[in-house]
């Protein structure tokens, strides 16, 4: 594990920016495993400036994202993929067909998540991997268990997830109940994970995933165990 203590939020997004960048210029097929929520949108702002700018070619890369909530399509505003299109990928030459998120509105959820596991498998994997960190410890829209789910499925959001997602939403009713994620054995296949964290109300559960014990309860935790994880912090503890 290698920390990164950041002075601010751009110095952290910048910091990231720059690993993801030097892994597009140094491998042009990369597979990307991309994260949303608040905590990367400065790093794909960076990025969108660096491929206008002609520092980083994105033509060839793939990506996959983490999670999608269940129910809503690509052209709702909440969507993780309707995020992905605004925040990064209509901003750089990504072919947006080598651009993947779980389908919202697959309507077996089954079907749609042993499809998305074995996309990515097909892929030969995920080269480079975004993380931020929920307040519960999840990752991806793996919540506290009893046990760490190894591949993609569809789960039940817990309480205080709804809660933190629920300042996106016009009330917390429209938050949707239910997410397709990428499994925690997904997630660790992953060549190289970077885990962002901002935030000072995120200092007790960062430190409780990455220096506590292994535990489902605190999902991240299990980051511990990656032989090549990188944690880039604003936060102090």
């Amino acid at each position: 594990m290698v920390i990164h203590k950041t002075k601010s939020y751009r110095d952290m997004s910048k910091k990231a920016a720059n690993i993801i960048a030097a892994q597009v210029i140094l491998n042009p097929a990369s597979v990307l495993g991309l994260a949303t929520g608040s905590t990367p949108v400065g790093t794909y702002g960076l990025l969108a400036e660096y491929c206008e700018n002609g520092d980083v070619d994105f033509s060839n890369v793939k990506t996959v994202n983490l999670d999608e909530y269940y129910g809503l399509d690509e052209n709702n505003e909440q969507s993780y993929r309707y995020y992905m299109n605004k925040n990064l990928f209509r901003k750089i030459n990504i072919d947006i067909s080598n651009t993947h998120v779980p389908n919202g509105k697959a309507e077996n959820i089954d079907d749609e998540c042993r499809r998305y596991e074995q996309l990515i498998s097909s892929l030969g994997g995920i080269d480079l991997q975004l993380l931020g960190i929920g307040h519960n410890g999840h990752i991806g829209f793996n919540e506290p268990d009893k046990v760490f789910p190894l591949k993609t499925h569809c789960v039940d959001l817990g309480e205080s997830t709804i809660n933190a997602n629920s300042r996106f939403f016009k009330s917390i009713d429209e938050v949707p109940k239910k997410a397709i994620t990428m499994g925690i054995g997904t997630i660790m296949k992953a060549k190289r994970i970077i885990l962002l964290a901002g935030g000072e109300d995120k200092r007790e559960i960062l430190k409780k995933a990455l220096f506590g014990p292994i535990t489902p309860s605190v999902p991240a935790s299990i980051l511990q165990l990656h032989n090549n994880l990188t944690v880039i912090t604003s936060i102090d503890f």
